[in-house]
């Protein structure tokens, strides 16, 4: 017989050994009952006042609508932004946009099942050929527009000096442009259809229900498609953008002043904006006063 070989015990395996070996995938798994730490908000804005404006500039660039509405304004106002969009009170930033109040008819009218042939039936009925009648137009609209921008309340001093220049350069470039251009228009409404039945956004209500972060997501490659378009017309909003030279004016504690030079459409832009200090965060001031009043609730019953 062989003798069998004595039966070695195992050592008792210490409790506080093993919770050791174990701690990285405990610690992974959240254990030990330890609260998660709270995730800090991602800061919004520039540190600087001329980063708060060349941040936004950079979104726009990129055709970022979403990236641009949250580095417009502190992080804590967010969340009463998305509830106004959601409540149909508010479409900021879109309502920063010119024309803004005609965007839902246009996304629904892109989006419809007919639109190219309606909106070509309708170019062909009245604007085909009528080069004269559309610079005439052109040059019209933009004297309008000035005189609105110098006697509506809505607008702040800076906002009226900036954007009369826009007005100026814009209409010019209409009254260049080729609108009448059939081959151009059939280009543009098919890539424009095209790219608003892709964002599934056919209206108003469509823009409520997405709500502000995930309805200007999918508006942003419209925003893309629309540039390019532009482009093809004879604007190049993005070698706008590319050209932006932010500088600093002045700056007195949480207040300062950015002087903002671009080129339109070959036009020199020069404006001052102001940008203000919050919570150690910079951003435009008249962004942000709009968006405040925005997410303003309604007064009670």
């Amino acid at each position: 017989m062989h003798a069998h070989a004595p039966t070695r015990r195992r050592p008792r395996r210490r409790p506080h050994r093993a919770c050791t070996a174990l701690l990285p995938l405990l610690l992974w798994l959240g254990g030990c009952d330890r609260p998660a730490p709270e995730t800090a908000l991602a800061p919004t804005g520039g540190a600087t006042p001329v980063e708060a404006v060349t941040v936004l500039t950079a979104h726009l660039r990129g055709g970022d609508l979403a990236a641009f509405a949250r580095d417009a304004l502190p992080a804590d106002l967010a969340p009463a932004l998305e509830q106004a969009w959601r409540e149909d009170r508010t479409r900021w930033p879109l309502s920063e946009l010119p024309l803004s109040g005609q965007i839902p008819a246009a996304l629904a009218a892109l989006h419809a099942a007919d639109a190219e042939r309606a909106l070509l039936a309708t170019f062909d009925r009245q604007f085909a050929g009528a080069d004269g009648e559309l610079r005439s137009t052109a040059r019209a609209l933009a004297v309008f527009a000035t005189q609105y921008l110098a006697q509506s309340p809505g607008f702040s001093d800076d906002e009226r000096q900036h954007y009369t220049q826009l007005v100026a350069a814009t209409g010019e470039w209409a009254a260049r442009a080729p609108l009448a251009d059939r081959a151009l228009a059939q280009q543009t409404v098919e890539a424009l259809t095209a790219a608003v039945r892709r964002s599934a956004l056919d209206g108003d209500a469509a823009l409520g229900r997405a709500g502000m972060a995930a309805g200007l997501r999918r508006l942003s490659p419209v925003f893309e498609v629309a540039k390019q378009q532009l482009r093809a017309y004879g604007l190049d909003l993005d070698a706008s953008f590319d050209s932006v030279t932010p500088t600093l004016a002045s700056q007195t504690g949480d207040q300062a002043r950015v002087r903002l030079r671009y080129l339109l459409d070959g036009r020199s832009i020069d404006a001052e904006i102001g940008v203000e200090r919050v919570a150690g965060r910079w951003y435009v001031s008249d962004f942000l006063r709009h968006a405040r009043t925005a997410a303003t609730p309604p007064p009670g019953p």
